[in-house]
């Protein structure tokens, strides 16, 4: 059985994420600081293979799951957004997203190395926006995160190459538009063409096979812009 960890699985794609890998068999460690939406999933499907991990990715990690666990698959999906102009950030601002778009997936891989190292195709994808691609439209008040996002794109690049040694695939999805509450928070009554579910199915595949065609690639995934 395979063994994928996703970070920010409580809420939007990580929780429909969950729910796919659960379904076709998968060993799933699902991470999130809320896990109330994950302990209500065993009214709906069958998670014997689901392992709740309650965890804040500003704290320190240190290893996370057994040294015996191959990890096929690490997600890092978990995501803070600011919509705030430029001029009216704060330091603080800027450090609290970064800490969780930036340092939040550096800590995870750390974490799990080893049983990444453990795995035969072992594949990392981080999950950015389109607001973090190099020549995507750019929206007011979203500089910190898309700023953060961007970072994250480039720690993607660099961990292709540095991590190569071990035969681990990282890439980098920047997502546009799908109705989340995140999206909502940003662009307040804006609709978007895709769904969760719809967003979470393409990652499914993408994270399970496209290792095989891509590393070290920032793949814009975008039906229409912001994201």
């Amino acid at each position: 059985m395979k063994n994928v960890l996703i970070s920010g699985a409580s809420r939007g794609i990580g929780f429909q994420l969950t729910k796919l890998f659960l379904k076709n068999g998968w060993n799933v460690y699902a991470v999130s600081r809320n896990t109330k939406p994950l302990s209500d999933l065993t009214s709906e499907l069958d998670t014997k293979n689901l392992h709740v991990i309650q965890l804040d990715l500003t704290q320190d990690l240190d290893t996370l799951l057994d040294p015996e666990v191959s990890l096929d698959v690490l997600i890092n999906n978990a995501g803070s957004l600011l919509n705030k102009p430029f001029l009216e950030t704060s330091d603080a601002d800027w450090s609290a997203l970064l800490d969780v778009n930036v340092l939040g997936p550096a800590k995870l891989i750390r974490a799990t190395i080893d049983n990444l190292k453990k795995a035969e195709h072992p594949h990392i994808v981080n999950i950015s926006s389109m607001g973090g691609f190099q020549g995507s439209s750019k929206f007011p008040g979203l500089s910190a995160y898309s700023s953060s996002k961007g970072a994250l794109a480039i720690l993607t690049e660099c961990l292709a190459t540095e991590l190569s040694e071990h035969k681990i695939y990282c890439n980098c999805l920047c997502l546009g538009a799908v109705n989340t509450e995140m999206l909502e928070a940003a662009f307040p009554g804006y609709t978007a063409p895709l769904q969760a579910e719809e967003m979470a199915q393409y990652i499914y595949s993408f994270s399970s096979g496209g290792h095989h065609y891509f590393n070290g690639q920032i793949i814009p995934v975008a039906m229409s812009n912001p994201g």
